[in-house]
């Protein structure tokens, strides 16, 4: 003879409003957060393997194909990198341009 004897416990949780306004803005802030960590920057190509950077309004540098490779100049001129796609030497510049330039970031909030 086989008893089946079901137990499941009887717990409720309760959480007053407040509660769930901060537990819902800590979910917010950790999938959006509130800091960019970059501006924007619009790409324009104003020359065969030429493409030029606008950083938050700014001048923000250039990416220039020499063959197969892509030379990425900053907003001053100082050489970044060589890099072997298009694709890594514009996150190469973004990511100088948010070291070098932070207060562009904090004017685009």
């Amino acid at each position: 003879m086989s008893i089946a004897e079901s137990h499941r416990p009887d717990t409720e949780a309760k959480l007053d409003t407040e509660t769930i306004e901060v537990i819902t803005a800590i979910e917010a802030e950790v999938v959006t957060p509130s800091t960019p960590t970059q501006a924007r920057i619009i790409w324009s190509r104003p020359d065969t393997g030429l493409w030029a950077a606008n950083y938050g309004g700014y001048y923000g540098g250039t990416v220039d194909q020499q063959g197969a490779h892509y030379f990425v100049s900053d907003t001053f001129g100082q050489y970044v990198g060589d890099y072997r796609t298009l694709a890594e030497a514009k996150v190469a510049l973004a990511d100088r341009l948010s070291r070098v330039l932070p207060d562009v970031i904090r004017a685009a909030r």
